[in-house]
């Protein structure tokens, strides 16, 4: 599958199997994280992967963005501590941030390829997620991404024609819908 092919072909999943992923696929998904572009090279970064069924669920239970009882929960996090001790301020409030973003769509992208369906979700409870993690306080939570096989094909959404999206060279008032 090719890039173009991947991010065509990529939905949100919302329904998986109850069919475990294996450990080695979870870590060639991390490294296509780990690969993404990161504002001053600084790669706050940290990947939790979680597998065991019982974690999942308690994690689940808070977070109401997850769906379909996905087989693994990646929790992408930035430790702001040591953004703020490489970078700047800047790095701490918008550059982990972006850095996280972009290595989740690495992975969710790597897992289209490998035939996995994933769904990024940002509505969590903090506090609960953070407790049940036993999250140090130097670290973000960025964003859940549900991980599994899929069960069924997600519908295609609608997306905007390319005109409503593009301009060149500033902005163009007839583009406005």
């Amino acid at each position: 599958m090719n890039v173009t092919e991947a991010i065509n072909t990529r939905r949100s999943i919302r329904k998986f199997k109850d069919t475990p992923v294996g450990h080695d696929l979870l870590l060639r998904l991390a490294d296509a994280g780990r690969l993404a572009p990161s504002a001053s090279n600084l790669q706050a970064w940290k990947f939790i992967f979680l597998t065991e069924k019982e974690l999942v669920g308690k994690i689940s239970l808070f977070s109401p963005g997850l769906s379909g009882n996905p087989p693994i929960i990646l929790i992408i996090c930035s430790d702001m501590a040591y953004a703020l001790e490489h970078g700047s301020r800047n790095s701490e409030i918008y550059g982990c941030m972006m850095d996280a973003s972009m290595a989740a769509e690495n992975i969710m992208l790597k897992a289209q390829e490998e035939g996995l369906g994933t769904c990024a979700v940002k509505s969590y409870n903090d506090a609960a997620v953070r407790k049940i993690l036993s999250l140090p306080d130097t670290y973000r939570i960025e964003l859940l991404l549900s991980i599994g096989w899929p069960d069924g094909e997600p519908r295609i959404p609608r997306r905007k024609k390319l005109e409503e999206v593009v301009t060149f060279n500033g902005w163009r008032k007839d583009n406005e819908s």
